[in-house]
């Protein structure tokens, strides 16, 4: 076969190469050692300061592989990652999808006794962890025994061997008994405690050009940009996974700023990225002599999805960019809609048509389907790719009716079968794309010894989509002040995770109650949008 410049199988050859292996390839979890074979020198992943390419990817990944079978972690085993997003995070994903292993990657931003918790909670036997969270790493390592393989990457830790020692002594060759493995993130839950979302996923798989449907990606050649942390499923799948089965090569932002994303677009001729409406919206506020001067011509593709995004606001990024910007609707649980611009831009406000026939229902309360523009409870159709709460079969059992799931979204179905939303479930708030559950902050706020009784809501804001807000009733003697909610705030600093807590407090007389006497938080959000 021939070589291109960079060490790859040329053109058609490639095509027919990955066409007649890769398949198989993908089912055994070993569609990374294809392109190490195919396309060596290309870069995989690429940070500030270091780059790996597929040849060396693939060798860190079966040195891994080796470092862990040999401390006596067994396919079905959970690996819990603690890293930002560094090429240790793409060697450990690699790993863990030929060792059959099920991978839990750990939100940096919780508090230690938060990541302790997810460290224990998902089983893991192994804690791969960077030391630059070393608080969290250790105070981790303390509360889980179960997790007696620990390795630490960039710096020393206690407790922990050093990762590149460890990976650094065993053969880089393919291993060869690969297993496919799983990931299991955790999303939060309403009873304040974040659950694991399991599954036996099955396998991705390549179209017939071996060209992804978002956004065609061609092998060797696309450049994608991750601009978000890749403990989030959003980021993990669209940012790392996808464009690694496709060949291509991840550049990966640590910190996301709107001007330095655009300097990295021209730098490396980024083609594809995904990002959240916060995002969108920086990008935007850019003085135009700033968001002009960079060359971003590349771009042949812009996902953008975890929160809704306002119809003028997308105009805009349509406007600018031109119609390469799609759109999904997804949850850590499920894939359920996607849609592209000139779609859009004649349904505009839609998050697009289900992947899959029939992918999408609009239920009462009751649990009866609704006629198309009826607003109901979003269903989403699990198919074979069935999830399940770890360690919550009651939160699993209720998350279903038959085939379909819910995660409490609120929208409908037009007369083309385009899902809507027009709402989201009573507590959840999406701040920035990321989910925040009231009950978590409310139980931080109660432990506080002014504080009465509290409910926590969802504010509007014109660059968060949300902000957190904190409404609270007083102990009897105590005085609202701005120096208490400042101190109220702080208090939860303290206990959750900072992207958690309330942005503003407020204090009021009484709560709304409903006749039940349970809190009406339906009107109390409807009384703030009222005073905007």
């Amino acid at each position: 076969m021939d070589e291109t410049e960079d060490g790859g199988v040329a053109g058609a050859e490639l095509f027919a190469a990955v066409r007649r292996r890769m398949p198989e390839a993908v089912v055994r979890g070993m569609s990374l050692a294809l392109w190490a074979e195919l396309l060596p020198r290309v870069v995989a992943v690429r940070t500030a300061d270091r780059a790996r390419t597929y040849g060396e990817l693939n060798a860190r990944a079966n040195q891994l592989t080796r470092a862990l079978r040999a401390r006596g972690v067994r396919a079905g085993d959970g690996v819990a990652l603690l890293c930002s997003n560094r090429c240790e995070f793409a060697e450990v994903y690699a790993a863990t999808r030929r060792a059959g292993l099920r991978l839990t990657p750990v939100n940096w931003h919780l508090t230690a006794d938060e990541v302790a918790y997810v460290v224990r909670d998902s089983d893991a036997r192994a804690l791969i962890a960077e030391a630059r969270f070393g608080t969290s790493a250790e105070r981790a390592a303390a509360l889980s025994p179960e997790a007696r393989v620990r390795l630490a990457c960039g710096g020393a830790l206690n407790g922990f061997e050093d990762y590149d020692a460890a990976v650094g002594e065993q053969d880089a060759g393919d291993i060869p008994d690969p297993a496919p493995g799983t990931s299991m993130l955790y999303t939060s839950g309403t009873t304040g405690r974040p659950k694991g979302v399991e599954r036996a996923a099955p396998p991705p798989t390549l179209g017939e050009d071996a060209a992804s449907p978002l956004g065609q990606y061609v092998p060797g050649r696309s450049v994608h940009l991750c601009t978000g942390p890749l403990y989030h499923s959003a980021p993990l799948s669209f940012s790392l996974a996808i464009p690694l089965v496709y060949g291509s090569t991840v550049v990966m932002m640590d910190g996301w700023d709107a001007e330095r994303m655009l300097a990295l677009v021209e730098r490396h001729r980024v083609t594809h990225t995904h990002v959240v409406p916060t995002m969108i919206h920086r990008l935007m506020a850019l003085p135009d002599a700033v968001r002009t001067k960079y060359d971003v011509s590349s771009l042949r593709y812009l996902l953008h999805g975890a929160a809704p995004c306002r119809v003028a606001m997308k105009r805009k990024l349509i406007d600018w960019l031109g119609p390469i910007v799609s759109e999904y609707y997804a949850a850590t649980e499920g894939m359920a809609s996607i849609v592209d611009s000139a779609t859009w831009l004649t349904k505009p406000g839609t998050v697009g048509l289900p992947v899959e026939p029939d992918g999408v229902r609009i239920l009462d309360d009751a649990g009866d389907g609704v006629p198309p523009f009826v607003i109901g409870t979003v269903y989403l159709k699990a198919g074979r790719d069935r999830f399940f709460y770890h360690k919550d079969a009651e939160k699993t059992e209720n998350a279903y009716r038959g085939d379909y799931f819910t995660v409490g979204d609120v929208g409908y179905l037009d007369h083309d079968g385009y899902l809507f939303l027009t709402d989201r479930s009573v507590d959840l708030i999406i701040s920035g794309g990321v989910n925040v559950y009231p009950a978590e902050v409310e139980q931080a706020l109660l432990e506080h010894d002014a504080v009465d009784d509290v409910a926590v809501i969802g504010v509007e804001d014109p660059e968060w989509g949300e902000e957190v807000k904190a409404v609270v009733l007083l102990e009897p003697g105590q005085a609202p002040s701005a120096e208490l909610a400042a101190r109220l705030i702080q208090h939860c600093r303290e206990r959750i995770a900072h992207y958690k807590c309330p942005r503003s407090v407020d204090f009021v007389s009484e709560l709304p109650l409903l006749a039940t006497g349970k809190l009406d938080k339906r009107a109390l959000r409807q009384r703030y949008r009222s005073a905007r």
